[in-house]
This record gives C-alpha cells, sequence and structure tokens, in this order.
C-alpha cells in the first residue's frame, strides 16, 4: 500500500478468521498488529458473519494470550473483556501446534493465492480502499464451489454454520486499553502523555487504568472504580478532580495567600520573559494551584541567580517551546547553553588555510 501524504510504501497485516465447518472467511488489512486492530478485527469478523460463535480459537499472540499454558493459559485483559462482552469461549490453540487451527491455516494456504497474489499487482492508497478490494475478492471466492464436497463457502455458511450463531449483543463492544501505573506524590497517573487525578491515599499504590476512545477508568487493587476522567486528547496536561485532593490541598486552593495573579504580578517585577513563562505555566494546568508550586521556585532562583540571569533563562525556555520550572534551571546553572552559534576554534597550527579548498 502507497501511503498518499508521503509517497511511501507500507506494509498491510492481514487479520484472517474462518468459519469451522463452511470455511468461511473473513479477512481485513490493518496497518500493524497492535491490540486496538486485534479487538476491531474479532468485532468486524463477528459483524460480518451476522452472529457470534461460542468457541474463538486464537493464536497465542501477545494482544490474546499474555502466558501460554496449555491447562491454564493467561489472557490479555482486553481480550477477556471482548470475549466476556460477546459470550465466547476461548480455548487458544497450543503453541507450535497448527492442527489445532487447520481451519485457518488451510485458508491461509489459498489465500495466499487466491487473494494476495491478485492484490500484489495493484496499488491501493488507503486501508478502506484495500479493505473494499478484499471483500470484492472474497464475495468472488465464497460463491465457488467446494472441489471435494458439494455446495461453497457461502451455502454451506447459510445452511449450517449461521444458523448456529448467538446473537449479536445489542451494543457494540468499545475497545479499551489497559495499563498499571504507580500512583506517585502529586496523586496524578499518566496515560497517553496526560495526567489524570486518584484520591491521595492511593500514594504508591497500583492502579490499573481502562482508557476508551472518551473515557479514563482507574480500578485500585480491589478491582473498585475509584477514579472516572473524560479522556484528554488536548489542552491541559493535568486532569483533577477537588475531592481527589488531601484537605491542606484543597484549602489551599480554596484560601491560597498568593494567588495566580499575584504571581504574575510578581514576575513582572523581574522582566517581560518571566512574566510570559510564569503566565504559561499557570494556564497549562488544568487546576491553577498545581502550578504555583512551581512558580514560586522558578521566581525564588532570583535570589540565588540574579533577576537578570533568571530573565534571559526564561527567555530561552520560551524560545525552544518549553515552559518549565526544569528547563528554566537547566539554562540557570548551565548558562552556557544558548541558541548563539559556537565560538570560532581558536588558530592552531593544525588548521589549513581556506584558500587551500578553493
Amino acid at each position: 500500500m502507497i501511503d498518499i501524504s508521503t509517497g511511501e510504501l507500507r506494509t498491510a497485516h492481514f487479520f484472517v478468521a474462518a468459519m469451522g465447518f463452511s470455511h468461511y472467511p473473513y479477512v481485513e488489512a490493518f496497518p500493524d498488529e497492535t491490540e486496538p486492530n486485534w479487538l476491531a478485527g474479532h468485532v468486524h469478523t463477528f459483524e460480518y458473519y451476522g452472529g457470534v460463535p461460542k468457541i474463538v480459537t486464537p493464536d497465542n499472540c501477545k494482544t490474546a494470550i499474555t502466558k501460554a499454558n496449555y491447562y491454564d493459559p493467561k489472557y490479555n485483559q482486553s481480550y477477556l473483556e471482548l470475549a466476556t462482552h460477546y459470550g465466547i469461549a476461548v480455548i487458544p490453540a497450543r503453541v507450535r501446534k497448527p492442527k489445532d487451527k487447520s481451519v485457518v491455516e488451510g485458508s491461509i494456504g489459498w489465500l495466499s493465492t487466491w487473494l494476495f497474489d491478485w492484490l500484489s499487482g495493484q496499488r491501493f492508497y488507503s486501508f478502506e480502499e484495500l479493505n473494499r478490494a478484499i471483500k470484492m475478492r472474497l464475495s468472488e471466492l465464497v460463491e465457488k464451489d467446494f472441489k471435494k464436497r458439494p455446495g461453497s463457502r457461502a451455502s454451506t455458511f447459510t445452511e449450517y454454520d449461521k444458523p448456529a450463531l448467538n446473537p449479536l449483543p445489542a451494543t457494540r463492544f468499545v475497545i479499551a486499553g489497559y495499563t498499571v501505573r504507580k500512583v506517585p506524590d502529586n496523586y496524578h497517573v499518566e496515560y497517553d502523555k496526560y495526567y489524570y487525578s486518584v484520591p491521595y491515599v492511593l500514594y504508591k499504590q497500583n492502579v490499573t487504568i481502562r482508557a476508551t476512545t472518551t473515557m479514563v477508568e482507574i480500578f485500585n487493587d480491589n478491582r473498585e472504580r475509584v477514579a472516572l476522567h473524560q479522556r484528554r486528547y488536548m489542552g491541559k496536561r493535568y486532569v483533577t478532580v477537588k475531592a481527589h485532593m488531601p484537605e491542606n490541598h484543597r484549602r489551599q486552593l480554596e484560601n491560597s495567600k498568593r494567588t495566580g495573579s499575584e504571581y504574575l504580578s510578581w514576575a513582572a517585577t523581574i522582566g517581560v520573559n518571566t512574566q510570559k513563562l510564569i503566565n504559561r505555566m499557570l494556564k497549562d494546568q488544568e487546576i491553577e494551584v498545581t502550578a504555583y508550586r512551581s512558580c514560586m521556585g522558578v521566581l525564588q532562583s532570583a535570589k540565588k541567580y540574579s533577576p537578570m540571569l533568571l530573565e534571559e533563562a526564561c527567555a530561552k525556555s520560551l524560545q525552544i517551546g518549553s515552559p518549565r520550572y526544569s528547563t528554566v534551571m537547566h539554562y540557570l546553572k548551565n548558562p552556557q547553553y544558548d541558541n548563539q552559534a559556537a565560538p570560532p576554534l581558536p588558530r592552531h597550527e593544525n588548521l589549513r588555510n581556506p584558500t587551500e579548498f578553493v
């Protein structure tokens, strides 16, 4: 497939499923083999068949099985959630035992010639376009008569497999990602570069984050939901619920001795760049008080390094788009790091005359 924006060739990864008796296939191309695409492949398969099988036999890939064991396999949490939603039993194939999923293995064999060889001579500029071509090609294949038994894949599916399927649930499965985080001292856990608050009493404890495209749920070790946030994709990095804050933080928020406007006024006495940086730091937080400690650290550094050096450090931090306490301190401690051109090397006997290169 060709990336229309860059002109580069992209590799397509194929999700393949097949029904047990009719061998009725489903194939979909994805840009990679990540967990969301693995789950989406299942959702689309069930909708394509118009029902749900009682048993699914997957490979032992990490997106399905986190620990392969014949007697007690460990399932990926998201995959287990999908199985629960659709009411299916997941019985993974044994490791290096292709006969456990012989229907799919056989399907891949004839698909490599009937479908993949047919696709190889064509150009596609999106996965949507590629998948439309795949469905068209499969619609021809399923109507072809079997060579060794009566009927076709389509007729056998309609007569035997489809009536045995369970109905689709009333709602579509919502794909979610899971990760485990340890709660830091600021009681905000990170997911996809954004930080979501949890009750401060969970400090140093592990919590499980379940994130969908719209929501972020956080669970404690007892699988009790302790926080629910709307998922953030842009804007301020910290998402805070006041009830999660300790009492002293809430009191500081409600009756702070120094407000954001006072930090801005203080910064204005040092310089324009310092005021701009403090303003950015305040606006980058969901709840302004979260930035107060960092603002205090930046402004107090003028006592140690001088207002002039602080103003220069703030200017450099703004110039590189990093209005952070750590960036300002880096420039204060390392004033040699700047955006100026490097000084010329001193002349010595190993330097050649520039005219020699003309």
